[in-house]
């Protein structure tokens, strides 16, 4: 036997085969790590110089100066501490007019900023620049309001700020300003931000590092970049410009939709949609699609998604398709579906409850009549689409509903035994035997690929005679529990909907979100956390908290107020005849374009503004009502663009991430993106069609 095995490996097709296979995966494993050693090289090194321009300047302390003007009392600073090519930054306080500019307001602060370059090497004549800014009062005189802008100034000369108001009672109006110096023009940080944005797009795009740790070296550059111009915020300031209401949310939804799973509701509900639907996968999907895009109508599309996602994980485990192409299409109509309303998505909250637009005629009544036509159009023209998307794709998986199971099982297993820290003898022992079980399953798995015959089914032709099977195994394992948890998240949806339509509640989604998830811990009794914590997205909740700091960042170096001034200008370079409708396809499209890149809230925000502004313009005479839906059309059916274009797709890819079916973002993108531009489309042709066609007045 020694002997045959021995003549056996010295015959030389045997060596050659050996030594090149050997050859081939040793220079693979070499090329592999080389990569990965480069890779944490770059990252580490950036991190490093990040870390050293952030803390190689002060934060910005600035004190807030108090003071009190009238028209007979005017307030006067000189600024000497100026350096050449500077931009000065002033920021008021005071009872103003939020939002928008108001050109018959009879009073109003007047802020005058001049800077006198004497003549001399650079300039052979005395130059003088002033600036006036008007900031229209309040009638009240009760919110406070704080206001920013930004002046050019010439040199490093004195620079003369003077501060007067303009009342009809010649009364004193009290006000608190402070001033800072930035060392960088505004297209150079529209220029540093860009690039930021773009950096953190190509490191989610080819799965450089997971998206969380992309969004936080996003905001570390972010910040590193303000404080090089002279603008680093403190760390109270950062912390402030987290949404502390949307990780509330979140995580309370998170809570309750954890105990949910134990009760066995969502397989229970996975069979009852296999029996539906008959065996038939499309009838099943355009279903699904339709109640999440109703529903996330009247919640918002965070919780539709939160409640929607295991019980499809589970169902196309009992139909053995693939949940990622499920998931992305319920999640792209629940985008679209929470367009319809204006509680359905916070582009939409923001827009009513704005109280300038409240007095253009902007309310809820008249912005759902007017969406939720044009969100119908979008939603049933989206159907044929998405099925002509996934005309190629199997969604059956291409093996075994066994075998199936069985890797994702090996997938649970090894991702569980990843999470446990050995910090203990005994956790170390569990880690082990969970490794073991790994190794076994993967035993398992290749006797059973070795005997399997692959058979790709269209369709399940047994399906009445596995319906009895099916609901063996997938039943309510604990029905009082079930009780307990219906009840409580059917409070907390109805507390939801009184949030939107009864101003006397003051509570926010978040909190009542929290105390949904207090209430059900109690009720349920929950003795062991720690299962209950696990089951929470965290690398979710902390990838949200870095995006609201990389957003602020980057609004903060003026990226979202370009894109903004770059629109309006645009709008007013078109002749007049034509400035209406292409006012709405530029709205429309800078809107969809920019919410699928960035956060659309911040946009959205401050959009509002540009357009009021823009329509109170004498010179471009445009009506403020269609500008705005074509803002709520764009910016809510924008999110599908890309993974983080909204909230709701990056909270169901962390839950699919959970139970071991994560989906990247190009696989999202390849059936995101076209959906985006074809509702965008059909959004457009409904604006035009009904405001310059058939001269709606809205």
């Amino acid at each position: 036997m020694f002997r045959a095995c021995t003549t056996l490996c010295s015959a030389p097709g045997f060596q050659k085969c050996s030594i090149t296979q050997y050859t081939t995966s040793n220079i693979g494993f070499i090329y592999r790590s080389c990569i990965s050693i480069f890779k944490i090289g770059c990252i580490f090194t950036f991190v490093v110089l990040m870390s050293l321009f952030f803390s190689m300047y002060p934060d910005r302390d600035n004190p807030w100066r108090m003071l009190a003007v009238s028209p007979t009392e005017s307030f006067s600073l000189n600024l000497t501490d100026f350096r050449d090519n500077a931009l000065l930054k002033l920021q008021v306080g005071g009872p103003f007019v939020s939002g928008m500019v108001d050109l018959t307001n009879e009073e109003y602060i007047l802020i005058q900023v001049e800077q006198t370059e004497e003549a001399g090497p650079r300039r052979r004549r005395v130059q003088t620049v002033i600036y006036n800014w008007t900031i229209p009062l309040h009638s009240e005189r009760s919110d406070q309001v704080i206001t920013t802008k930004t002046f050019e100034m010439l040199s490093s000369d004195p620079i003369i700020i003077t501060v007067q108001a303009f009342v009809q009672d010649n009364s004193m109006v009290p006000l608190s300003m402070t001033h800072q110096s930035l060392y960088v023009t505004t297209e150079r940080q529209v220029v540093i931000a860009a690039v930021i944005l773009g950096g953190v797009y190509v490191l989610i795009i080819f799965e450089i590092v997971h998206r969380t740790l992309a969004a936080m070296l996003g905001s570390l550059a972010a910040l590193a970049a303000l404080a090089m111009i002279g603008d680093r915020p403190s760390l109270s300031t950062v912390v402030e410009w987290i949404d502390y209401e949307t990780l509330a949310l979140l995580f309370g939804m998170m809570i309750l939709v954890a105990i949910f799973s134990e009760t066995g509701f969502f397989d229970y509900c996975a069979v009852k949609a296999y029996q539906l639907s008959r065996g038939k996968v499309w009838p099943m999907i355009i279903i699904l699609c339709l109640i999440a895009a109703i529903l996330s109508a009247f919640l918002d599309n965070v919780t539709t998604m939160m409640l929607f996602t295991p019980v499809t994980i589970r169902l196309c485990e009992v139909l053995n398709l693939d949940p990622r192409h499920v998931l992305i299409a319920e999640v792209i109509f629940t985008n679209i579906g929470g367009a319809a309303t204006a509680v359905g998505d916070p582009p939409n909250v923001i827009i009513v409850s704005n109280q300038d637009l409240r007095k253009s005629g902007i309310d809820f009544a008249s912005f759902t009549g007017y969406m939720f036509l044009g969100i119908c159009l979008v939603l049933f023209t989206s159907f044929p689409f998405l099925r002509l998307l996934y005309w190629n794709k199997k969604l059956y998986n291409k093996e075994s509903s066994e075998i199936v199971e069985l890797r994702h099982e090996i997938r649970v297993w090894r991702q569980t035994a990843q999470r446990i820290s050995p910090a203990s003898r005994e956790e170390t022992a569990v880690k082990c035997l969970l490794m073991q079980k790994v190794l076994n399953l993967e035993s398992v798995l290749r006797k059973q690929l070795k005997t399997f015959q692959r058979q790709i089914s269209q369709e399940d032709k047994n399906w009445e005679n596995n319906i009895q099977e099916l609901h063996k195994k997938n039943r309510i394992t604990d029905r009082v529990l079930l009780v307990k948890c219906i009840s409580v998240l059917g409070v907390v949806i109805f507390m939801f909907f009184l949030n939107s339509f009864v101003p006397s509640i003051h509570l926010e989604l978040g909190w009542i979100a929290i105390f949904g998830a207090l209430w059900l811990l109690v009720l349920a009794d929950i003795q062991d956390f720690e299962i209950i914590l696990h089951r929470v997205e965290w690398a979710t909740l902390l990838f949200f908290a870095a995006l609201f700091v990389l957003m602020e960042a980057l609004a903060q170096l003026q990226l979202i107020d370009y894109i903004g001034v770059q629109t309006a200008l645009l709008i007013k370079a078109v002749p007049e005849e034509q400035r209406l409708a292409m006012a709405i396809i530029l709205v429309m499209w800078v809107s969809a374009l920019a919410s699928s890149l960035i956060d659309n809230i911040p946009f959205t925000a401050t959009m509002i503004p540009v357009l009021i502004n823009l329509s109170q313009d004498a010179d471009v005479n445009l009506p403020i009502k269609p500008l705005i839906f074509a803002l709520a059309m764009g910016a809510c059916l924008g999110g599908n663009g890309t993974l983080i274009g909204a909230s709701a797709n990056v909270v169901c890819a962390g839950i699919a991430e959970q139970h071991g079916y994560g989906f990247s973002f190009m696989e999202f993108f390849r059936l995101g993106f076209p959906m985006m531009l074809m509702t965008c489309t059909i959004g457009m042709c409904y604006l035009l069609a009904t405001i310059i066609g058939l001269g709606w007045t809205l």
